[in-house]
């Protein structure tokens, strides 16, 4: 069985960073799987999927051998290993609407949901209780400095050594640098036909335009507001007489369902991006 881990740098752009990491990694006797960059405002992240020869893999050497490379670049390397053997660690990032939460409690109650929550973050307490009563460590992280509270989120990300985040219905923008180190790793739903409706008040945007259909879309998170690869969509007619109310009512019941199928598919690893695409494999 081989064993795989996530690699993630980030730093100013400077020439040779790839090729330094890549013959590292090479000379640790690593399979390269999968490999993305990307420059933006001058600033260099890549994400690099590895695996290795089960007798191949030396993890106190491989983290002491990053750790020198990211002091001689002048950058930041992040080990991720993953364990074939376990399933995959998610961490649930709420505000205040219980909805989805819930649809995920009982999607994994009843066996639906094949992962383990390591922890519920919300940056503010209201679901503190929902947490409590399934057994789930909640962490409330107040976000009024972002760059603070992100630093906090991720510490806790690797703490508890979390492979995927699922934004259910977490009302705040992740910032770029937190995206890239969970790049197609954190599912979102988003309360609208992406990419009609971005945004936090999306159902009022389609009541006061007068949309015959809305409907929600889950996604991967991206750089970009709202903009990420799509996992999943579903809709519902608006018939002339529903008022705001009854359209939130609506879309937030097919929120949690669309929702819980975006993580359904993650897991069963069906899901590649190819060129900003989501397909199932």
């Amino acid at each position: 069985m081989k064993q795989f881990a996530t690699i993630t740098v980030i730093g100013r752009d400077k020439t040779g960073v790839i090729a330094r990491v890549t013959n590292f990694l090479f000379e640790q006797r690593a399979n390269i799987e999968a490999l993305e960059e990307q420059v933006t405002r001058g600033r260099f992240s890549m994400t690099l999927q590895a695996s290795w020869r089960h007798q191949d893999w030396h993890e106190p050497a491989l983290r002491s051998g990053l750790e020198r490379l990211a002091a001689a670049l002048g950058m930041e390397i992040t080990l991720r290993p993953t364990d074939p053997r376990r399933p995959q660690r998610c961490a649930i990032m709420v505000t205040r609407e219980p909805h989805c939460l819930e649809a995920l409690a009982q999607a994994l109650q009843q066996g639906r949901l094949k992962t383990e929550p390591a922890v519920i973050i919300g940056n503010r307490p209201d679901l503190a209780p929902l947490a409590a009563k399934h057994g789930w460590p909640f962490v409330e992280i107040p976000w009024e400095q972002r760059d603070a509270a992100e630093q906090r989120a991720l510490a806790e990300l690797d703490a508890r050594e979390v492979d995927f985040v699922i934004l259910a219905r977490f009302m705040k923008i992740l910032s770029p640098n937190f995206v890239w180190r969970y790049k197609n790793k954190i599912i979102n739903i988003h309360p609208s036909l992406l990419p009609s409706f971005p945004g936090p008040q999306a159902y009022r945007q389609a009541y006061e335009h007068g949309v015959k259909i809305a409907g929600v879309t889950a996604h991967f998170v991206s750089m970009h507001l709202d903009e990420g690869p799509v996992i999943a969509q579903a809709s519902f007619p608006i018939r002339p007489s529903m008022s705001l109310k009854e359209i939130v009512a609506a879309g937030q019941r097919l929120e949690a369902v669309t929702l819980v199928k975006a993580v359904r598919l993650y897991l069963t690893k069906r899901l590649d991006v190819h060129w900003g695409v989501v397909k199932e494999v």
